[in-house]
Formats: C-alpha cells, sequence, structure tokens
C-alpha cells in the first residue's frame, strides 16, 4: 500500500543531546513532506498538547499522540483520552510506600499517566504493581519512567490518529529509538530504527540506519523518500 503517514517519535529521534533542542535538519525534512501531502504525526512519551504545539510551530500535521498512547491532541482544547490517569495514580501511590526512590518528575501536564524520575529498580517496581493485581505497567522512556494502563502503548495510539488521518497502518511509516517505539514498528507498513536504539529495538524494525537522534531522523527520511516514495527528500 502506498504511504501516507510518517508516525514520529520526539525524544532522542527529533530532539538531540537528551536536552529537548529539535534538529533543525531534521524538522526541515518533516515539513517537506508535510508540504507534500504526507502527514507527519508525533507519538511520544511527552505530553499531546507539547507534541502538538511542536506540529503547529514546526508546521507539520496538527495530530499528535502523546503520554505513549494514551492521549491524542488535535486542537489546543481538544484531546481524545485513552486512559484513566486516576488508576495510574493508583500504582503510583503504592510504588512510593514500597520502594525508596520513586519520585514524580516534574513535567507538562499528563492525562492518562504518571512520570517519575528513573532512580529506582524498574523490575522491583513492576513486581510490586503485579503484586497488587493492579494492570498497569512500567516502561522506560530512556528519559523517564512512565506508569500506563495495560493495553496502553503507542500503538495503540496510533492507531486511533490513524483514523482520524483516515489512514491504514500498512499505510504508515514509524520512525524511533526506543522500546516504546516497538509497538508501532509492529503495526507499520514500515519502520526505521535509530543507529543508537538498542538491538532489541533494531531487530524490531524493517530497517536500521547508522545516525543517531536527528542525523539519524534525516537518514531514516531520506532512505523512505528514495526507495518508497521515488522521490530525493
Amino acid at each position: 500500500m502506498a504511504i501516507k503517514v510518517f508516525a514520529v517519535d520526539i525524544d532522542g529521534t527529533l530532539t538531540e543531546n537528551g536536552g529537548g533542542a529539535v534538529s533543525l535538519p531534521a524538522l526541515a525534512k518533516l515539513r517537506y513532506l508535510d508540504k507534500l501531502g504526507y502527514s507527519v504525526v508525533y507519538v511520544t512519551g511527552r505530553s499531546s498538547i507539547e507534541a502538538f504545539v511542536l506540529a503547529v510551530f514546526g508546521g507539520t500535521t496538527r495530530v499528535a499522540v502523546g503520554e505513549n498512547g494514551g492521549a491524542i491532541t488535535v486542537a489546543p482544547q481538544e484531546h481524545k483520552l485513552l486512559a484513566s490517569r486516576e488508576k495510574c495514580m493508583k500504582g503510583y501511590e503504592i510504588l512510593k510506600k514500597s520502594l525508596d526512590g520513586v519520585q514524580e518528575k516534574p513535567v507538562f501536564p499528563r492525562m492518562t499517566e504518571v512520570v517519575m524520575f528513573r532512580t529506582f529498580d524498574i523490575a522491583e517496581g513492576q513486581k510490586v504493581l503485579d503484586e497488587h493485581n493492579l494492570q498497569l505497567y512500567l516502561n522506560d522512556s530512556k528519559y523517564a519512567f512512565h506508569i500506563n494502563e495495560k493495553g496502553v502503548d503507542k500503538a495503540l495510539g496510533l492507531k486511533e490518529a490513524l483514523k482520524i488521518l483516515k489512514a491504514e497502518p500498512e499505510e504508515a511509516v514509524a520512525i524511533g529509538d526506543s522500546e516504546t517505539d516497538v509497538t508501532m514498528f509492529e503495526i507499520c507498513g514500515h519502520s526505521v530504527a535509530l543507529g543508537h536504539a538498542d538491538d532489541a529495538v533494531k531487530v524490531k524494525a524493517s530497517h536500521v540506519v547508522a545516525g543517531r537522534e536527528g542525523t539519524g531522523l534525516v537518514e531514516a527520511i531520506d532512505h523512505v523518500a528514495l526507495n518508497y516514495l521515488g522521490i530525493k527528500a
């Protein structure tokens, strides 16, 4: 099927040096794709509002998936929520009582998840949640630990975004660098992992580029454009 959508992770993919600075060459490539008629959807562990604002100022498609798939933003006050933050907060309170080092991270407000510092053993944390029969899971975005409802991931959020865009998963390209991106890789017609991704992430991708972060995203776009779109991006 023809490619219609590029689903792009933000941290470590579009941003550089771990500080949230956007790679301008990569953003220029994404904006060019949008001008050609392709949809560019950010799918991130950050808030969907952050991703939406990035889309607005970056000049790309105004549909954003955030909170590891739990929230979709299509307008400043228009959000679709796929999970309950109250359930995640219950898990957070239990983790705080059970383990040392559990602390909520000061981030943009979340609507469906809890974000924490990476200051405790994530495997032990998951064990605690499971022992309390909570339908929650912990994941590591490499920038923070997240508590999400089971069944909520980037693939779920992307599927909902694709419905809005009237596109199928087979018509999407997923580009990312972390374990949270693997679920996108598994549903999309094409997927590209960046050079600094863990091996467990790379093996799930259709293609792997050598470049890291913004440079890798540029390589990923060029690879897809040349091999599947017939253009030089």
